[in-house]
């Protein structure tokens, strides 16, 4: 594989990795996580909805779970690197 694709894969799989991070720690800190909706055609309001501890604690740590989730798996995948040969 090319050199440079593995480094921008790396590079890429990093800074995922540190967003998810400090999604996850502020998060924690503020007693809020923000969700945001993948689907790219749904632009209303409900796809950007604010989860609170106190209010709403079971979708509060999904969310929390999710991002931690991916937070270590990009770390994973920063370390690891692309390696679809091995």
């Amino acid at each position: 594989m090319n050199p440079a694709l593995d480094l921008g894969y790396r590079l890429v799989a990093l800074a995922v990795c540190v967003y998810c991070g400090r999604k996850v720690w502020y998060g924690f800190v503020e007693r809020k996580i923000l969700f945001v909706n993948g689907d790219w055609l749904d632009w209303s309001r409900w796809s950007r909805q604010v989860f609170y501890r106190d209010t709403m604690p079971i979708r509060y740590w999904m969310q929390m779970g999710g991002s931690a989730f991916g937070a270590v798996l990009c770390l994973v995948g920063a370390i690891i690197g692309w390696q679809p040969n091995s």
